[in-house]
């Protein structure tokens, strides 16, 4: 296709959104490894697991053998709110590269939360209302993760409770307003509220926090709890799931014009971001 009919921003029809999201493990040869026990070291069942997440997010984090699975209606219907996000084309960064590359990247920035992490949060909700469950807990740290769900739980009418990491719930009161504001409670941590937080501030008096602790807390209080369960944005299989609409749509927009990427580049901190837009490629 010519290089002047090439837009700057590809958009894809909603009806072009992505109806199942793409699990990568069923195509592997190898599988990855198991979750293991932390006690007994052996591989985690979907009973041990249920302890701690939704049901249907333990089948998830297990299945290595379809290869789509469905998004449920509902959560389109929240996607479109947002989605299909733009693959825009950098022509002026190619400009003041002066290079020959033609580049192009994903904007899922153009929500709420500010980022990726709301296409797996309105998921996870998702589940644990279907479950029937009273609300959920979690961590966060810099706060993009405890927005998004905190907006999916509001838009389910769940209850959710983030520990955040003490040193940012400092740092980042707009963020952690605008959590509230979706009617999250915010406890900064480690905090007196859980066992694990009461131990962690008596060792280390003033400590300012880590993510590690945080999550230690949020497991602690859905584990804790009646009709609770533990939530997170990234690392597992599940959370890598629920991002392959990202390279799902990139995908379709890159074939709309017959492009062919040589290469497809992408942050990564606990990987979901990364993996769900390669996946589909891979």
């Amino acid at each position: 296709m010519a290089e002047n009919k090439i837009p700057y921003k590809i958009y894809l029809e909603e009806d072009e959104m992505p109806k199942a999201w793409y699990n990568v493990r069923a195509d592997m040869k190898n599988k990855p490894a198991p979750l293991l026990n932390p006690g007994t070291h052996q591989p985690m069942t979907a009973e041990e697991l249920g302890g701690v997440f939704c049901e249907e997010l333990v089948a998830q984090e297990l299945d290595n053998e379809h290869a789509y699975i469905e998004i449920p209606q509902e959560i389109r219907d929240f996607y479109k709110m947002y989605r299909p996000s733009p693959l825009v084309r950098a022509y002026c960064l190619e400009e003041k590269l002066q290079t020959p590359a033609k580049i192009y990247y994903k904007f899922e920035g153009n929500n709420t939360s500010g980022s990726h992490k709301l296409n797996s949060a309105i998921a996870q909700a998702y589940y644990a209302k279907k479950q029937g469950l009273k609300g959920v807990t979690t961590e966060t740290g810099a706060g993009q993760w405890g927005t998004a769900l905190s907006m999916a739980c509001s838009y389910f009418d769940l209850d959710c409770k983030v520990y955040m990491v003490k040193v940012s719930y400092e740092q980042k009161p707009f963020r952690r307003e605008v959590m509230r504001t979706y009617g999250a409670k915010v406890t900064p941590s480690p905090s007196m509220e859980t066992e694990v937080g009461r131990r962690i501030n008596a060792e280390f008096p003033g400590t300012t926090g880590s993510l590690g602790c945080a999550i230690s807390e949020a497991v602690e209080a859905a584990t804790s709890q009646e009709g609770y369960r533990y939530v997170l944005g990234s690392v597992l299989s599940q959370v890598l799931l629920h991002q392959s609409v990202i390279g799902l749509e990139t995908k379709a927009a890159l074939d709309k014009y017959g492009i062919k990427p040589d290469m497809i580049i992408g942050c990564a901190g606990g990987g979901s971001n990364l993996g769900g837009l390669i996946a589909p490629f891979m």
